[in-house]
Parts: C-alpha cells; sequence; structure tokens
C-alpha cells in the first residue's frame, strides 16, 4: 500500500541543488565566451588592432616626454649659459668648489638628478682643464664599478 502523505523537499536540498545549478550556469557562461574569444578571428584582429593602438601611443608618449625633457635640459644650460660664469681665477675656484659641492648635495637627494647634472656643468665650465678632469672623473668611477661600491 502506497503512503499518501506528500513528499517534502527540505529547504538544505534545495538550495544546494539551485546554488549547483547557479555554479554550472556560470561555468558554462565562461567556457562558451572563452571558446569564442580563441576561437573567433574578428575578435582577436580587434583585440590585435587595440594592442598595437595602445604600444603606438605608449611609443608617442614616450618620445614626447624624451623631447619635452631634453628642451628642459637646454633651458636650464641657457640659462647657466647666459648667467655667465667668473673670470678672475680665484672666483672660478670658489665658484667650481662650491658648485661641486651643491652637485653632490643634490646627488644625495631623489629627484634631484637634472640639478646636480647643471651644477657639475657650471662647475666643469670654470675648471682651468676640463678635460684632465673628466679623465680623473672616468677612472674614479670605473675604479668604484670594479670594487662594487
Amino acid at each position: 500500500m502506497s503512503s499518501t502523505t506528500p513528499t517534502t523537499i527540505k529547504t538544505s536540498t534545495l538550495l544546494i541543488a539551485s546554488l549547483g545549478t547557479l555554479a554550472s550556469g556560470l561555468l558554462a557562461y565562461a567556457v562558451y565566451f572563452d571558446y569564442r574569444r580563441r576561437h573567433d578571428v574578428a575578435f582577436r584582429r580587434a583585440l590585435k588592432r587595440e594592442s598595437r593602438k595602445q604600444a603606438k601611443e605608449a611609443r608617442s608618449e614616450a618620445e614626447t616626454s624624451k623631447k619635452q625633457e631634453r628642451q628642459e635640459i637646454r633651458s636650464m644650460v641657457d640659462e647657466a649659459n647666459e648667467e655667465g660664469f667668473p673670470t678672475d681665477a680665484d672666483e672660478k675656484e670658489g665658484y667650481f668648489m662650491q658648485e661641486v659641492g651643491q652637485g653632490e648635495v643634490l646627488c644625495q637627494q631623489a629627484g634631484m638628478a637634472k640639478e646636480a647634472a647643471l651644477c657639475f656643468f657650471k662647475a666643469l665650465r670654470v675648471y682651468p682643464q676640463p678635460k684632465e678632469l673628466m679623465k680623473v672623473g672616468l677612472s674614479l668611477s670605473l675604479l668604484v664599478w670594479d670594487v662594487g661600491v
């Protein structure tokens, strides 16, 4: 004899079944669109086109920033040349020491590389034998590089 009481589904069973169905649907959705992305020629072309466009924009931006930086450096050097440099030997020596000291201080500070280079440029302009100074600087930098300091 069969029972006449209706069967009831537990709430937890219904919840688990619903979550399983939802998860399966999301997984199927992801697999379908991944397959379409991999095999759709038009989509891949559009993706490559966009990638090339972004690379071109990045190159253009980098080139623009390089030009701007060169112009900034050129203007800094022009300003230094307009200011003039001392002509007396004692003044040159004091100016040289001042600019080298200021350049060393600026080298220690982050983001002040251009200003430090400008100070060294000014010091180099008043040094009586700049070629000799450059040789000494190159020798010292090679020595520091070899030692690994």
